[in-house]
């Protein structure tokens, strides 16, 4: 398969700020660099009355096997004494077919882990869930069509994103989820750059907001910072950004910390049924819980079907038209949780 790698060559070292706060070492690319990410994040905190310390490395088109071969960014990981690690790749490569994802992605995102946690044992990882470009990746789209459109491109970088988190035992700040909601509900918000790929400083400010909700645990519609851009665009985009990663900070995997008088309950002790497994008309699916948004892939990792806003305990759904073959269906539940249930369509 070709594959295209953009060739944005800059890179930033951000020198450390001498007070106290959180320490960040941002690792990723241009679509870090863009718009100052690491800056935006600091700017928000500040405006709340708290700090974040950060370091960045970000050569662009950088794949994660880039940066595990990158002098700096390795010796940044080896300085040690970092809060949380962030960790993005190359915008295109978590998208590509499951036997080079898992060959040419998935290793080196996991040495980087075991690296970071090496020198940084108390160090949280957070991966950089990016987005779908915004028709699709148009250049790969012959050799593979599920990234013809930006649903299907899209779609690709969500399940990757959240199985190396959760594989890896890493938080996810799931910024390509939120503008994926803010394409949806306020799509006169232009996300994208010109060139369909790189963030607006709109689209950085909604990455921003879905940082400062992880790292620091807080409601983005508190945050006072603006970067420049209108005001009521501003509010919008908070707004999203407290229901998609705030208010699901456990679906994103973040480790909240237990709240004294609560109740810890296992998935084992809240089961989900899906059936019949194999099917061939229509799946049942039955939760303990209160189900909030249903997605199911293919084998291949496109988005076949989803239902947001399900509320429901049940739900059945008709599978008579999808092709023979293996799926996944992803549950999440209105307490955070994800469920992964696979099946067979015959």
């Amino acid at each position: 398969m070709k594959r295209f790698i953009l060739i944005f060559l800059l890179s930033l070292i951000v020198p450390f700020i001498h007070c106290e706060g959180y320490r960040v070492l941002f690792i990723g690319n241009s679509y870090t660099y863009v718009n100052n990410l690491p800056q935006l994040i600091a700017s928000m905190a500040e405006s709340g009355g708290d700090t974040i310390v950060f370091s960045s490395s970000l050569p662009g088109g950088s794949t994660f096997n880039n940066h595990l071969n990158n002098s700096t960014t390795t010796s940044l990981i080896q300085q040690g004494g970092w809060d949380y690690v962030v960790l993005q790749g190359q915008s295109q490569e978590p998208s590509f077919p499951d036997g080079q994802f898992y060959s040419e992605t998935y290793p080196y995102a996991q040495q980087l882990c075991e690296m970071i946690r090496q020198y940084n044992p108390e160090a949280k990882i957070v991966f950089y869930m990016t987005w779908g470009r915004k028709n699709g990746d148009q250049f790969n789209c012959p050799n593979f069509p599920p990234l013809c459109t930006y649903e299907g491109m899209d779609s690709l970088l969500y399940l990757r994103y959240m199985t190396m988190a959760e594989d890896f035992g890493a938080e996810v700040s799931p910024v390509g989820a939120l503008w994926h909601y803010l394409r949806d509900y306020n799509p006169e918000i232009e996300l994208y750059a010109s060139d369909e790929s790189h963030p607006s400083l709109a689209g950085s400010y909604a990455a921003a907001c879905s940082f400062y909700s992880v790292l620091l645990q807080k409601n983005p519609r508190n945050i006072a910072y603006n970067p420049g851009i209108e005001e009521e665009m501003a509010d919008l985009i908070k707004t999203a950004a407290s229901r998609i990663v705030f208010d699901s900070l456990a679906r994103w995997f973040v480790d909240v910390p237990e709240i004294p008088g609560t109740e810890i309950i296992s998935l084992e002790e809240k089961p989900c049924a899906v059936y019949p497994n194999p099917a061939s008309e229509y799946v049942d699916i039955q939760s303990a819980r209160t189900m909030t948004e249903i997605r199911i892939f293919s084998e291949e990792g496109r988005l076949v079907w989803s239902k947001m806003s399900v509320n429901a305990n049940k739900e059945k759904i008709s599978v008579a038209a999808f092709s023979a073959g293996l799926y996944l269906i992803q549950i999440i539940d209105n307490e955070g949780f994800v469920t992964r249930k696979k099946i067979i369509i015959m």
